[in-house]
Parts: C-alpha cells; sequence; structure tokens
C-alpha cells in the first residue's frame, strides 16, 4: 500500500517507506497509510465508472484524456453561469471575472477575516509611493490614486509593475505592526474597473500567464479582467484559485488573531505575506504548517481546545472550505469533482491526478499526457496524510511554544 502513496505522491519508496514506519511505530501502528490507501483505490474506481471506463482496466493515458474531456464540458457550463450571473447583477457585458467576484460574495460560507486596516496601508504607500503603478494605471499623483483606486487595486497594481526590492522594502515596513493596525471585516473579492487597469491586465497575463492575485494580510482577492480571446478551461482556473485564496486567508486571518498576545506580532504579518508559517510540530519528518492545523479543526472540531485558543479564537474561526464542493455549488455538474481534491490514479507507475486544478489547468494550458500536471493532486494528498497522522498534543505543544507567556507581556508594554 505504501507503493501507491510513494507513486502518487513522486517521491522515492524506500525512504517514503522508512518515514511511514517511523512514525507508525511510534504512535502504536494505526495503520493510516493502508487505510488511505484503501480508500484512493477504491474512490479512483468509483470516479472511473462515473467516467463510464473499465475501473480493472484503464491505463493512465485514457484516464488523463477522458478528465480533459470531461472538465471541458465542466469549465463550458461553469461560464455560462458566470457570465449570466454578471450580466443579472452586474452589467449586460456579463464579464467571467464579474461573475466571479459575485459569486464569491454571495458564497454560503463564513468569509469574515483579521486584516490590515485601509487606512494603514495608505499611510504605507504614502512613505513609499508606488511610482511604477502610479505611471501605469495614468495618474499623475499619489493623491489622485489613492481617491480613486480601492486599497487592494492599488497594492495589486504595485505588486505588478514595481521592482523586487520595492516589494521587499514594503514587506520590511510591515515589522512595525501592531494589532491595533488590524481589524475584522469581511473578504474583499474586487475586479479592477478604472481606467489603465485594462492594458496592465492584458500585460501581465501575457507575460505571467495569471489572472489573481491575493493578499492573505488585507484579506483581499484581485481579479484582473481577462482577455476576449482567453484559453478554454481559464473560467474554472480562476474560480478554483480564488476559493483556494479564501481559504488561505481565513488560515492567516486565524494565525493573526491568534499571535495579537507576541511582542513580535509585525514578524508573524512579515512570515504570512513571505512564505507558509510553520509549526515545529514533526510529522512525516516535516514541519507542520498552520494551514494544516485550520483543516485539523475544521475537521475534528471536538478536539478544539478551548483553554488553549480563546480568547482570540473561537472554533468557528477554525473554517475550511472544500473547493470542489463550493464549484459544484456554482455549477452542479461540478459534483463529479467532489472528494477529488487528493485523489490520484496510477498504473505501471504513472500517476494521474483527478484535483480539479490539476485537470482545468491540463486542459486550459492543452498540456499532452507526458507532460500533465500533478503539483495539486499530491500537495493535497500530503496534506492529507499529514492531517491523518497529526495528533491534537502535538498540535498544542507547538502552538503553546510560539505563544509563550512573556511575549503576552512583553505586548502589553509596548
Amino acid at each position: 500500500m505504501t507503493r501507491v502513496l510513494s507513486e502518487l505522491l513522486g517521491v522515492p519508496g524506500l525512504e517514503f517507506h522508512r518515514s511511514l514506519m517511523a512514525i507508525e511505530n511510534a504512535q502504536g501502528r494505526p495503520s493510516q497509510d493502508i487505510r488511505l490507501s484503501t480508500e484512493l483505490q477504491q474512490a479512483a474506481k468509483s470516479k472511473l465508472r462515473l467516467l463510464g471506463l473499465d475501473a480493472d482496466d484503464t491505463t493512465a493515458e485514457e484516464l488523463f484524456h477522458a478528465l480533459q474531456q470531461r472538465i471541458k464540458a465542466d469549465d463550458a457550463r461553469l461560464e455560462k453561469r458566470l457570465r449570466t450571473l454578471a450580466a443579472r447583477h452586474v452589467s449586460a457585458e456579463g464579464k467571467v471575472e464579474d461573475g466571479i467576484v459575485q459569486a464569491l460574495k454571495s458564497l454560503p460560507v463564513t468569509n469574515e477575516c483579521y486584516a490590515l486596516k485601509a487606512s494603514v496601508v495608505r499611510s504605507l504607500l504614502k512613505k513609499q509611493p508606488p511610482k511604477r503603478a502610479m505611471k501605469q494605471l495614468g495618474y499623475r499623483s499619489l493623491e489622485s490614486m489613492l481617491k480613486h483606486e480601492p486599497v487592494p487595486s492599488m497594492l495589486a497594481a504595485a505588486w505588478l509593475t514595481e521592482s523586487a526590492t520595492w516589494r521587499k522594502t514594503f514587506v520590511e515596513r510591515y515589522k512595525s505592526l501592531k494589532p491595533r493596525d488590524f481589524e475584522m471585516r469581511t473578504v474583499a473579492f474586487l475586479t479592477p474597473k478604472s481606467k489603465g487597469w485594462d492594458k496592465l491586465a492584458q500585460k501581465v497575463i501575457a507575460e505571467r500567464k495569471h489572472s489573481l492575485i491575493s493578499f492573505k494580510e488585507l484579506g483581499a482577492i484581485v481579479l484582473l479582467p481577462l482577455p476576449s480571446d482567453k484559453p478554454a478551461g481559464s473560467t474554472t482556473v480562476v474560480t478554483a484559485l480564488s476559493l483556494q485564496s479564501l481559504n488561505d486567508i481565513r488560515a492567516a486571518s486565524t494565525l493573526l488573531k491568534l499571535s495579537q498576545v507576541r511582542g513580535d506580532f509585525g514578524k508573524v504579518v512579515q512570515t504570512i505575506v513571505q512564505d507558509e508559517p510553520y509549526l515545529q510540530a514533526h510529522v512525516l519528518d516535516q514541519p507542520v504548517p498552520w494551514h494544516i492545523v485550520q483543516r485539523f479543526y475544521a475537521r475534528f472540531k471536538h478536539l478544539f481546545n478551548e483553554t488553549l485558543f480563546e480568547p482570540h479564537l473561537q472554533v468557528e474561526d477554525m473554517s475550511w472550505h472544500s473547493v470542489e464542493k463550493i464549484l459544484a455549488h456554482l455549477e452542479p455538474s461540478f459534483d463529479f469533482w467532489h472528494h477529488t481534491s487528493h485523489l490520484g490514479y496510477s498504473h505501471k507507475g504513472q500517476p494521474v491526478s483527478l484535483n480539479v486544478l490539476d485537470a482545468a489547468l491540463n486542459y486550459c494550458n492543452n498540456l499532452p499526457f507526458a507532460q500533465r500536471i500533478v503539483h495539486y493532486g499530491r500537495s493535497s494528498l500530503w496534506n492529507e496524510l499529514v492531517l491523518r497522522y497529526l495528533q491534537p498534543e502535538t498540535v498544542e505543544q507547538a502552538v503553546a511554544s510560539e505563544l509563550q507567556p512573556e511575549l503576552a507581556q512583553e505586548e502589553m508594554l509596548v
């Protein structure tokens, strides 16, 4: 069974086996790897049958092409629904990005977050004006830009046009941030409409092949205007990435709320912006990313230790929503992709990801089987494996060590 996981994860079999055996022995041999492998094989066969394939005699390449046909049809349906939504609520043009924003705003999920105040971002921008962004968007003065552009749009323009040195210096300013610079508010979803954005968006999408910018510290997702000749499949890619970004923002929010007691709060903000924050709770020879902790308590709410996390966090804060489940809420045909985030199929050592993002990216980029993308499926499978071996005591000890009592006293004296 370890072979199945090894092939799907793309890791050396012997090395992976040793790592699993070590944690199995340490935890009394719960055989989580065997359970997960069995579930994966059964679930993959079920999806194969839904695709009209022989569950016992299908090659990896045959499945790959079947998934491409499936995502092609689902993406067309999703785009039609989103355009209809945009035409009904935004404008008669019915632009896809407007439909995505409208859909995100009306989702039946929690979208409150602990985020940097807009006034604080404006103050930071005044200290370090994004001159290239101003020029690109046609503003002669920073005051004019501050007046006409929403804060997330300004920061998005700066991130897209300013130098790496400018971005690094701007994030360095986060070191001085305090909890009072943050507030609870709804996650912002927007697509820039002001003059100059269409040209900038076209350039960015052509050069960098992406149209979404997410700011975890700001609690905002900015969707660039999509070109009229956007590739098929991009609607699903952008929507799925937006939903994934919403989960990331919520996870960052809980860590920031929890870190209010730390004297180096600003450093935590920096870490969240620059990299994935980790807890020193090693599972499978690796530290645990904070988003895994978020998912752990979202799945096992009964294990949430109020004594450790309150008053800053409540169990409701630890939410994590299935991307494919929400896609199915937007377009019912995506129900096929439910429970596929970490699902994979391997035949003769050739793995294929059933993750909806991998499938959509393969279709969007018109990739052949030999160059197929499996990244998101592998990442989700690794996270699922870590979740199954994670113990509440391990998490609590790691959290307690991160939030030392003396840091709380230090913050009170600032």
